[in-house]
């Protein structure tokens, strides 16, 4: 069996790859980050450019028809370069649902502005101290529309999207998905600072008045549509920290060849060498898992499993990385003028984002009790 990457897909990750590199420079995110932007605007122009924003979206929108592979392959290459760009929250997030549930005038009128640039999706489904299938966020009817009231916390994005998709309880055990202007009446944005350095928002919903036409799906619906949204957000997630990882894994291997002590390339120590080592296992465990998710993902097979185990693996074997990259960088590890701390920041809030290790864990054990062997 092969298991290679189609040429179509390379050529895609390579486009992704010469356009992020090409504009997501040190220089240029350390002037992003001084100049406190939220997105890189010419770069994300340039991924519209390039049709690279419509890979994964039907063909019958203006989008590339391809798979979440595909869609995966460009997120790898977000992390591998750490670009300010909201690829996540505008495709996976946004983008990929409203082609998925949306009716012919949702798709119609927002995935062409998504495909061209011009727009940036996202959704909010982190409230405190409850999962996204089961929001605290409330939506009553109001006439022939809905009235929102809720808060939500980390919209990734949220401070330049659009539209937000927010799951809101219908009634009792149901769930809708609410497509929401953030300049609608009733909505407070408020900005958060999160660990990457990227601000997210918190959402409050004060009587905010939605139409009939703004539901995704049906209104009692939502619940398997957040779920949907929440496997693939994952998944984006751990493809996203296989380019984190396999970067600072890359950096560190450079920078132990060339830093010398006792007239030696500190390389060539026992101690360095295992240590690297252990992160090379670590970041291929994060590569394996995380492709193997993202595939059955676009084959349409049952991947909730494969999707928690990668998660698992992003964020335990992700720290493990980047702390060993920081430690084998020594001082320089800690120097944030230096590249590699971007990828320490991004790695711990890829961990945490949607469940880190124990909660994927708890997932697993009880999938495990459920179909004992």
């Amino acid at each position: 069996m092969d298991f290679s990457f189609s040429e179509e897909q390379v050529a895609i990750r390579d486009l992704a790859k010469q356009i992020l590199e090409g504009q997501e420079t040190q220089d240029r995110l350390k002037q992003l980050k001084a100049d406190d932007a939220l997105v890189d605007d010419k770069a994300w122009a340039e991924l519209a450019k390039a049709d690279l924003l419509g890979v994964a979206l039907p063909e019958d929108v203006g989008g590339g028809g391809y798979d979440f592979l595909a869609l995966a392959l460009i997120l790898e290459q977000v992390g591998r370069t750490v670009a300010r760009v909201p690829v996540l929250p505008a495709l996976v997030l946004g983008a990929l649902p409203v082609a998925e549930f949306g009716n012919a005038e949702q798709r119609k009128e927002l995935l062409p502005q998504v495909i061209s640039g011009d727009l940036i999706l996202t959704a909010a489904l982190v409230e405190l101290g409850t999962e996204p299938s089961k929001p605290t966020t409330t939506a009553r009817r109001e006439g022939d529309g809905w009235r929102l009231d809720g808060v939500k916390i980390c919209v990734p994005a949220g401070l330049s999207a659009g539209r937000i998709l927010v799951p809101a309880a219908t009634g009792e055990g149901t769930v809708g998905v609410f497509i929401v202007d953030p300049t609608a009446n009733g909505v407070t944005l408020a900005r958060q600072d999160t660990t990457n350095e990227i601000p997210e928002a918190r959402l409050e919903l004060s009587g905010v008045v939605v139409g009939a036409g703004d539901v995704l799906g049906t209104a009692d619906g939502g619940g398997a549509i957040v779920d949907w949204m929440v496997e693939r957000a994952q998944a984006g997630l751990c493809a996203i920290a296989v380019g984190v990882c396999e970067e600072a894994l890359r950096l560190t291997a450079e920078y132990t060849k060339t830093r010398e002590q006792f007239d030696r390339p500190i390389a060539t120590f026992q101690a360095v060498g295992q240590r690297a080592a252990d992160a090379y296992i670590d970041t291929e465990a994060i590569r394996l898992t995380a492709w193997q998710a993202a595939w059955r993902i676009a084959e349409g097979l049952p991947a909730s499993g494969e999707v928690a185990i990668a998660k698992y693996w992003a964020a335990e074997g992700g720290q493990r990385v980047v702390h060993a990259a920081q430690h084998l960088h020594g001082g320089m590890g800690v120097d944030r003028d230096y590249p590699l701390h971007r990828y320490f920041l991004w790695a711990k809030h890829l961990e945490l984002t949607l469940g880190g290790a124990t909660p994927n864990l708890l997932k697993l054990g009880a999938m495990l009790a459920a179909d004992p062997v």
